[in-house]
């Protein structure tokens, strides 16, 4: 895309003549697979992306027409609030309508190889060929280079507080396609439907919007680079960053810094969240991760998380086979495992110990011996028999990786 788009660049570094490239067919045509394939509820119309794909043609004309005559608007957004694991708390969460998800993923792909460029090197999240382990990875190198201190960054509602002016501004520095930042601004100011209840959002780049992930990227991109250019190791993931530094000192100026930056951008930051900690004694989380002492564990919102999954799998009253519930409890363990195998060892045996007694506690119940006692369980089904029975094992998993790794 990006070759394409090359000889639209003007004096400056800014693009223009973009919006007929956002509804080339071509381009909505791969908008709508992207959609597709990652399947979705209906918004506020009810339209499923079967419906739409039903009349694909006839949708696909209809949008390129209004795109290309500047008639197009952005349906109302239907909010609904997804449980934040471990708490009662919830997260608003955004759905768009189908042909509005298609047009918003064919205005990214033509956004984002333009805004890539500019983006700086550790910035990690929304991003193609960068992730999480990619953040990980250099938190990690950094503390065992002696950076002991962390500034422990909390953006306070960060993509519900974005303001859209100062957003629209950092896009005009490298967009000068005056139709395509309007189509922007109409996403970004789209009203929000939540039960019965409709309001027109006065900032923030609403959570389940295909853009806002890269429009949240542009935003802080300036602190990113900001934060490099004075030789600080900020390493973000979407709104998610930490500041590392070798002494009490710097982390105090790298803090000032951020909250001046902050401040000036129309954010706030969490008072009793943004905090600087030492390794050794206070540890800090990170997407997912809690490190201390040169060491990583899941944090505990993770490890609740987890066993939340493992405990719906496995209660008691579950009337499936045991060979079923394994196979339930194997898939679930497998996900996690995948993400979490770079935590210290000890963290394994321990998760592999407590599945192992839920489903103990199953079989005491199936048995009728509910007052026998954990030696008996321990006697009657020892750990090799669920292993014979397939069970998946997260501390031989972790062998097994950490043998594979040093071939």
């Amino acid at each position: 895309m990006l070759a394409t788009l090359e000889h639209h660049r003007v004096r400056g570094g800014k693009w223009h003549s973009l919006i007929d490239k956002v509804y080339k067919r071509s381009n909505l045509e791969a908008a709508y697979r992207k959609v597709a394939a990652n399947k979705g509820a209906p918004g506020v119309d009810h339209v499923t992306i079967e419906n739409f794909t039903t009349t694909l043609a006839r949708n696909l004309d209809k949008l390129e027409q209004q795109l290309r005559s500047g008639t197009y608007r952005p349906q109302e957004i239907r909010r609904v609030h997804i449980p934040k694991p471990g708490t009662r708390d919830t997260r608003p969460l955004g759905i768009p309508t189908v042909r509005d998800r298609v047009v918003q993923a064919a205005i990214r792909h033509v956004l984002e190889p333009i805004l890539e460029r500019q983006f700086a090197e550790h910035s990690y999240g929304f991003r193609p060929r960068r992730g999480c382990t990619d953040a990980l990875r250099r938190v990690d190198w950094l503390i065992k280079e002696g950076y002991q201190y962390t500034v422990d960054v909390d953006l306070k509602s960060y993509f519900d507080t974005i303001p859209h002016d100062q957003l629209i501004r950092e896009l005009r520095k490298y967009v000068a396609d005056n139709t395509l930042i309007q189509l922007v601004e109409k996403f970004l100011q789209a009203r929000i439907l939540d039960d019965m209840k409709s309001w027109t959002p006065e900032s923030g780049a609403p959570q389940g919007a295909i853009i806002s992930p890269l429009l949240s990227n542009l935003y802080l991109n300036e602190l990113d680079h900001s934060m490099a250019a004075s030789n600080y190791e900020m390493t973000r993931y979407a709104d998610d960053l930490v500041i590392q530094c070798r002494t009490q000192e710097e982390a105090e100026q790298a803090l000032a810094r951020v909250a001046d930056w902050v401040a000036r951008r129309g954010l706030t930051l969490h008072p009793t969240k943004t905090k600087i900690v030492h390794v050794d004694t206070d540890g800090f989380d990170f997407l997912g991760y809690h490190f201390i002492k040169h060491r990583r564990f899941p944090r505990q919102k993770s490890l609740t998380k987890f066993k939340e999954a493992i405990r719906s799998k496995t209660h008691r009253a579950n009337g499936q086979s045991l060979q079923a519930i394994i196979a339930d409890v194997n898939q679930t363990s497998r996900g996690w495992f995948g993400y979490f195998k770079h935590s210290w060892p000890t963290t394994f045996p321990r998760l592999d110990a407590w599945i192992r007694s839920r489903l103990r506690s199953i079989l005491r119940r199936r048995a009728g011996r509910n007052g026998r006692g954990r030696g008996y369980d321990h006697q009657r089904y020892p750990n090799a028999y669920f292993a014979s029975l397939g069970l998946l094992s997260l501390t031989a998993a972790y062998d097994c990786e950490r043998q594979s790794c040093r071939r």
